[in-house]
């Protein structure tokens, strides 16, 4: 399954750069990597993104990441998956750009 994490420009070109994240601010404060399905995605992008341009959206395999990703509820009790490691750029499968458009984020083709 793939799961989704949205990082502003700088956040990634960091990652990108260094090879190795352990997640934004929030991430950090939490202890752990926040991700999203493609049915929660939009949401948090509305939730948390609202307004942003110039964010990168990323896609990973959640079953390539081993015993330290957790299914832990959250928003509303839906399961969310978080990341108790440091991600790196081989869990990437890709990146693309998020734009900011008229009505809101305007998403990949395919991501939902």
């Amino acid at each position: 399954m793939l799961i989704y994490k949205v990082f502003r420009r700088p956040e990634w070109t960091a990652f990108r750069d260094a090879g190795t994240t352990t997640g934004a601010p929030i991430d950090v404060k939490d202890g752990y990597i926040h991700f999203s399905t493609a049915a929660q995605v939009a949401e948090t992008v509305a939730k948390y993104f609202a307004g942003e341009s110039d964010l990168v959206l990323l896609a990973l395999d959640s079953d390539k990441l081993g015993p330290a990703l957790k299914w832990e509820p959250s928003r509303g009790g839906a399961l969310f998956p978080h990341l108790y490691r440091s991600l790196v750029a081989a869990d990437v499968l890709w990146d693309k750009s998020l734009p900011l458009g008229a009505t809101g984020h305007i998403f990949p083709e395919g991501v939902f």
